[in-house]
């Protein structure tokens, strides 16, 4: 589901003026007190059917907000020859300050090009499992004079040196380093791409046109290499990729959601989100997608899985309080796991929100199988409410 680069984007175009990299890792803006941008003029997911690859690899500046996101679950080996895991997020942000109207941009003509219409920002995190150590790295650019940009065909997607660009077809390399911390991961395609919603279309909510448009590549081999400081690690896993573009918020009362996204040792695979109410209450609009091993899949909606917290991890950082362990049923498709994070504090704050996201492992049973999964979750709304910042209606 991705929601959080909607929170980030929207709030990134709120500023005519963005901090440079150098001042990213301290500032904090202020979103309560920022102009909010008219979205009105932007195009809307609406459609289901109007995903179509591999044009939409690359970007949508038509619409407000768009991310390509990218996580992993890796092993490497430590000096004494033993497995060593590690968890990794790369993701875009694209936002657009004002809309474009007949292929032209609303802004002023003396505007310099150092001020482009499309903002982009990126995060980098490395989660050393062993080491008990989480790497949190941002960076924010403007996306003219080719400091940052996408394109589909060939596909790339960069910000200074962090990228993801398509190397040969089907595989897609990601770079990015920062303080003594890198990634250089090369990832293949080896299911369709995953029309995520209906048919591409994923609500987030009951008003028209709060939705996004939405795909996902899963189960990706890959391989590569990890540094951190002066120690190389040749690492193998694999990877998820989604890309989702939007123009669009949260309903009144929605605070914050928990987004999951699973690869299972048998080949399948599971999405699913909670938006959570300001009651504790899901909303009717949480979904998900199980993709099996030969690439079928199956929408799943609310009511169709229980999610129980068994245990909560609490942040000396922000106070905030997270669920760190679950216990996940779906009766339909024969599925009963328990899962927790693989480290207690992969915590992101942000100069925009403070949320949680890291490396998770599950284990159980899938059709009376023995099944584990590895993957990534997200949790928004545990520290800052989202629909008070998202200007929700």
């Amino acid at each position: 589901m991705r929601l959080l680069p909607l929170l980030l984007g929207f709030l990134l175009a709120c500023f005519s003026l963005l901090p440079t990299p150098a001042m990213a890792a301290t500032a904090r803006l202020n979103w309560l007190d920022s102009p909010q941008t008219d979205s009105s003029a932007f195009a809307r997911a609406t459609k289901p059917g109007e995903v179509k690859l591999p044009r939409d690899f690359g970007p949508h500046n038509d619409f407000q907000t768009e991310w390509w996101y990218y996580t992993g679950n890796l092993q490497g080996e430590d000096d004494k020859g033993n497995q060593r895991p590690f968890g990794y997020q790369l993701t875009f942000f694209r936002s657009a300050v004002v809309p474009e109207v007949e292929g032209s941009v609303q802004v002023s003509e003396a505007q310099s090009s150092w001020r482009g219409n499309q903002l982009y920002s990126a995060h980098f995190t490395l989660s050393d499992i062993q080491g008990n150590h989480f790497y949190p790295f941002e960076r924010y650019s403007r996306g003219g004079n080719g400091l940052a940009g996408a394109q589909a065909e060939p596909y790339e997607i960069w910000l200074d040196d962090w990228s993801a660009a398509e190397i040969t077809p089907g595989t897609v390399k990601l770079s990015a380093k920062a303080e003594g911390v890198a990634i250089d991961l090369n990832l293949t395609q080896s299911l369709p791409p995953v029309l995520q919603g209906d048919r591409g279309l994923s609500q987030k909510g009951k008003e028209p046109g709060n939705a996004s448009y939405y795909y996902s590549l899963v189960q990706q081999p890959t391989q590569g290499q990890i540094q951190l400081g002066d120690r190389a690690y040749d690492v193998t896993g694999i990877s998820w990729k989604d890309h989702e573009y939007s123009t669009s918020g949260l309903s009144q009362g929605t605070v914050g959601w928990d987004w999951f996204a699973l690869q299972f040792d048998n080949g399948a695979a599971l999405m699913l989100y909670n938006l959570r109410h300001e009651d504790g209450q899901p909303e009717p609009t949480s979904a998900g997608k199980f993709i099996s091993a030969d690439g079928s899949t199956q929408t799943l909606a609310l009511g169709d899985w229980d999610l129980d917290v068994l245990k909560s991890w609490t942040s000396k950082a922000s106070g905030a309080t997270y669920p760190a362990q679950w216990h996940l049923t779906l009766p339909k498709l024969g599925l009963d796991i328990r899962g927790q994070s693989q480290m207690a504090d992969q915590e992101l704050r942000t100069a925009t929100a403070t949320y949680w996201e890291g490396a998770v492992s599950f284990e159980g049973e899938l059709q009376d199988q023995p099944v584990t999964a590895q993957g990534y979750v997200e949790m928004t709304g545990y520290a800052d409410r989202l629909d008070s910042i998202l200007g929700a209606k």
